[in-house]
């Protein structure tokens, strides 16, 4: 099992520096194209779900992560 730690290290590393890659040289007409999937299948998940009551806890969530993405370096567009 300690033998296989360094390997699992290497190829997360490895796959994080492609998912860099491919944020930074795909084309504007691709994220465009996954932006109209995303809300199309958020707008079927809304419809199916009805109405969310978030709890405060996750309220605290969405604030979180709503100011990391303000103060974000821009590398992770999201």
């Amino acid at each position: 099992m300690a033998d296989r730690v360094p390997l699992k290290i290497i190829y997360l590393i490895a796959r994080l520096v492609s998912a860099l890659a491919i944020l930074v040289f795909r084309r504007d007409l691709a994220k465009e194209a996954e932006l109209l999937v995303l809300r199309h299948e958020n707008a079927v998940l809304r419809r199916h779900a009805g109405r969310i009551r978030y709890e405060p806890a996750d309220r605290v969530w969405f604030t979180a992560l709503r100011t990391r993405r303000l103060f974000s370096c821009g590398l992770c567009a999201w």
